[in-house]
Order: C-alpha cells, then sequence, then structure tokens
C-alpha cells in the first residue's frame, strides 16, 4: 500500500488536532505537526510556549531560513517514516504546501469551523497557557497575526474540506470518507 500524507490546514481552534488524533487512533496513522519544532525552541530557550512566542518563533525562523524551512522539515519526516497514513498538521502559509505536494500520494484537507464556535473551543480546551483567559478580541485580533492571514488562501486548493460545526460524530464520518477517497 502507498503512504497516505495528509495535510491539515485551518484556522485557529478550527478542530485540526481533533482531526489528527481520530485519524491516528482510528488509522494508525502518524503526525508531523509544523508547531512542534516551535515547541522545541521555545522549551529549549526555557521561553514560554504562549501563541504569540510560537508566532514570533516561527516569524523568525522563517525570515533567517526562509519562508520554506519549516515545510522542508515535515516533507522530510514525511518521506523518512514508514507509516501508511502521515498527517501534516498546521499548514499555515502558502510555502509549506509545495514541498508537500511533491511527496506522492499527498492530500490536503481544510477543517473549517464558525468563528464563535472556535472562540469557545479555544477557552475550554486550554492547549497553550493563554487560552483560558482570552477574550473575543484578543482572539480576533490573533487572527490578524501574519501566520493566521494565509489559511483561507491556502484552504481554497484543498482537496477536500471537513466542516466541523457540527457533531464530532459528523466530523468523524466526513473524516472517514476522506481517506476512502483517497486511500
Amino acid at each position: 500500500m502507498a503512504k497516505l500524507i495528509i495535510g491539515i490546514v485551518g484556522e485557529n481552534a478550527a478542530g485540526k488536532t481533533t482531526a489528527t488524533e481520530y485519524l491516528k487512533k482510528k488509522f494508525n496513522a502518524v503526525t508531523f505537526r509544523f508547531s512542534d519544532m516551535l515547541y522545541d525552541v521555545l522549551k529549549r530557550m526555557y521561553i514560554e510556549p504562549n501563541r504569540g512566542n510560537l508566532q514570533l518563533i516561527s516569524t523568525t525562523l522563517r525570515q533567517n531560513f526562509g519562508d520554506d524551512i519549516m515545510s522542508k522539515v515535515i516533507a522530510q519526516d514525511a518521506k523518512n517514516s514508514t507509516s501508511d497514513i502521515i498527517i501534516t498538521e498546521g499548514v499555515r502559509r502558502p510555502s509549506d504546501v509545495p514541498y508537500l505536494k511533491e511527496l506522492s500520494n499527498f492530500v490536503l484537507i481544510y477543517i473549517k469551523a464558525d468563528e464563535r464556535v472556535r472562540f469557545s473551543r479555544l477557552a475550554n480546551r486550554g492547549e497553550k497557557p493563554d487560552d483560558a483567559t482570552k477574550t473575543w478580541e484578543e482572539f480576533a485580533k490573533e487572527s490578524l497575526q501574519e501566520s493566521e492571514q494565509q489559511i483561507l488562501a491556502i484552504a481554497q486548493t484543498a482537496n477536500f474540506t471537513v466542516d466541523n460545526n457540527g457533531t464530532i460524530e459528523n466530523t468523524y464520518k466526513q473524516l472517514d470518507k476522506m481517506v476512502s477517497k483517497y486511500l
């Protein structure tokens, strides 16, 4: 069986990690998150991995090592993996896609959810240290950050869209449909 490489794009708290965790559990997929390398750098430097610091280190790395530095790392990780299904979570910029598209059997999926749904999920999940205390105004302002700006443009090039506004079961059904279509 050929590898299926799934790139996941979506706005903050749209459900990218939920989709990834489901695919990992059901299909024994492995995942490579763009943000993992950023967490690694911040952790090594003993800097809090809040959204602002993650965005800053991402911008700094891209400005100094090329806009495609993170996609090169993720593409190499995917090539090196022996798993049948590989998920690259957190595609955020147009430069993230070309290296992944060079991989055989690459599918880009867009996880979408309404802004108010995403804000509610963010406040409840507590993934980052400042999530639970974030106000609506702060959430809306973050959507204007450089790292968030290109997501909708990338989403327009997706091979498959998952509407994550409904139940978790409905989201899972859509993900199953996507996997059966491409595997």
